[in-house]
Formats: C-alpha cells, sequence, structure tokens
C-alpha cells in the first residue's frame, strides 16, 4: 500500500515499484514483474482472484526459477494457503510477503521482505535444486511454510507466525535453511495446476451464549458443503442437546464438519472431553493442528475437484500440502 494525500492507505501500483526501491537493481539476477491492471487490496481476494494467481505462474513457470507474490497482509495467510494446494508437486519456490508499512515511509518493512523474498526465490543447492520447492510466506526474518501461517499482529512488524510447525529458514547475516522440514516433491512428479474451487464453505465459531437459532441458520445455508467449526481448546464445545442436535442435522445433510481449535496454537483432540467425543461420534472430523485459513482453503480445493463425500473426509484426514501433523 502507499498513502495518498489524506493519508488514507490505497493499493499500490506495482508499475512504479523501482522508483520507490532502486535498490532491486542491484540484485545479482534478472527479475521481471506483473501485475493486475487494477490493484487488488487484499481484503478483497477470493477463489477467482486465487485462480488468476495460479494462471500467471502457470504460464510463467517454465521461465524463471521461483515466484514472489507481493500480498496485503489481511489474508496473506488464506491466500498462501489456497496456492499450496493450487500449486502442486512444486519444484520451485513461491514465496508471498509483503510489509506492515507503506513502502515509501521510512521504517518501512517492505524493502527487507521483498529482497530476502526475492534471493530465497532464486536460491539452489549444489545440485542447481530449489532449496524451498513450496509455497511460503516470508516476513520479519522469518520463511513460513504458507498454509501454517496465521496474521497474528496488525501494528508489530512480525504479522505472522507458525505456530504448530517450525519455521523454515530465518535470515540473519545469511540464511539459515532447515532442509529437514521443507516438502519435496513426488519422485520424477510434475507441477500441477489447479483451477477449481468450490466456495460453498463457511466458518462457525463458537462462543458462550450462541443460540440455536443462530447455528441452525448457519447449517441450513442453502448449497453449504462443508463448515470449519472453531471450538475451544483442544477441541471442547457445548454439551447441550439443542447444539448436537443442529450438528447431527448438518451431518445428516451432508455437510462436513471439521473441527478446528480457537487458540492460536495446539491441536484438536476430540477424545480429551466429553463434549469432543460426542461430536466425534456424530461424525465430525478433527482438524488435528490445522489452521481455519487452511482448513478453509482445502475444503474449498477438495469440493473443486469433483471428489466424493468419502473421498474428501479421507483427504481432510490427510496431510496433502504439509498443512496438518498426521
Amino acid at each position: 500500500m502507499i498513502e495518498d494525500s489524506s493519508g488514507a492507505l490505497r493499493s499500490f501500483d506495482f508499475n512504479h515499484l523501482r522508483k520507490n526501491f532502486p535498490e532491486i537493481d542491484r540484485l545479482h539476477f534478472n527479475i521481471d514483474s506483473t501485475h493486475f491492471e487494477v490493484p487488488i487490496d487484499s481484503s478483497d481476494m477470493n477463489p477467482e482472484k486465487w485462480k488468476l494467481l495460479v494462471k500467471i505462474i502457470e504460464e510463467n513457470y517454465d521461465k524463471y526459477d521461483g515466484f514472489v507474490v507481493l500480498h496485503g497482509t489481511d489474508t496473506m495467510a488464506y491466500s498462501a494457503s489456497a496456492l499450496s494446494f493450487m500449486l502442486e508437486n512444486l519444484n520451485k519456490p513461491v514465496i508471498l510477503t509483503g510489509s506492515q508499512l507503506p513502502i515509501e515511509k521510512i521504517r518501512t518493512d517492505a524493502k527487507e521482505n521483498l529482497i530476502t523474498a526475492l534471493e530465497i526465490a532464486v536460491d539452489k543447492n549444489e545440485k542447481g535444486e530449489a532449496f524451498v520447492p513450496e509455497v511460503c510466506i516470508f516476513f520479519q526474518n522469518l520463511l513460513m511454510r504458507g498454509n501454517r501461517t496465521i496474521k497474528i499482529n496488525a501494528d508489530n512488524f512480525k504479522a505472522f507466525n507458525s505456530f504448530n510447525y517450525p519455521v523454515l529458514a530465518e535470515a540473519g547475516t545469511y540464511i539459515r535453511y532447515r532442509q529437514e522440514l521443507i516438502l519435496r516433491r513426488e519422485q520424477n512428479g510434475k507441477p500441477k495446476f489447479h483451477y477449481c474451487l468450490d466456495p460453498n464453505v463457511t466458518v462457525i465459531r463458537i462462543f458462550p451464549g450462541i443460540s440455536a437459532e443462530i447455528l441452525r441458520a448457519l447449517i441450513r445455508i442453502p448449497h453449504l458443503k462443508g463448515v470449519v467449526l472453531e471450538t475451544y481448546g483442544a477441541g471442547n464445545a457445548p454439551t447441550e442437546n439443542w447444539f448436537l442436535d443442529i450438528i447431527k442435522e448438518g451431518i445428516d445433510k451432508g455437510i462436513i464438519i471439521v473441527n478446528v481449535t480457537q487458540c492460536a496454537s495446539g491441536s484438536v483432540e476430540m477424545s480429551r472431553y466429553q463434549a469432543g467425543q460426542d461430536l466425534k461420534d456424530l461424525g465430525v472430523l478433527s482438524g488435528n493442528d490445522i489452521t481455519t485459513e487452511a482448513a478453509v482453503a482445502k475444503l474449498m480445493f477438495l469440493f473443486g475437484q469433483g471428489l466424493s463425500h468419502e473421498e474428501v473426509k479421507q483427504n481432510m484426514q490427510l496431510s496433502l500440502a504439509g498443512e496438518i501433523t498426521v
């Protein structure tokens, strides 16, 4: 973003990137850029725009060593999660980055984030292989698996964290990669680019005082296929009969309900408490340590592949792109 004359933030025209960032020309590799005709505010991000990003990457995949996506922070974790499923079997990095301060500000974090993201995107080992052939977020010296991140701060330069999976690399005087943590593509496998997403998914966050009327209305949304149910702690939820009856109604309608924790860190363990066990007995799936952002993107992706109900359930329990610990 940049500030306009009123001090409000507006979308940045990336054609002017080098004007605000002349240091980019000092890097030891060639950089090409592309941008949408009308810059997209990250709060307007949606599945159709994810498809546009995938199309750009697919059309240019063989031309470049890696890709850096400049993205607003508000929905970056959602986009990184979606791209991690839509870009299958990568052998090149796709790094999302951005900043907390506009690029023309003296104290902006944009330059350091972008320079390091670019360096990671072209970094290779002695065999000429990319160090990080997966979708990641780089922010404030940390490289994180994209579908493991959440935004944790609206003001601090440390805007993102990966609580349930270690960082893949840390940038200091050197960029130190943790190779044992990085995804590797299938042997002899080729990259696949997926475009089919089904947005008939919603998030329901449990809170003290949630009413039967509200929960029932959400479960009865027309064409709803999947629910990410944000519960307390390790998967705890109300034990009243009305609550369980409504959840059962959704399950009986064929809605896939995935139990994820509201906590920033930790995992759902549905057998720890009776309420969690009750949900499990009804057919609610455990999301284990998946983030809400990744669970939403994964459901959209799986429904979009035309899989059967059982196949979607089975795949929600598998790690497709390193998004959960199984």
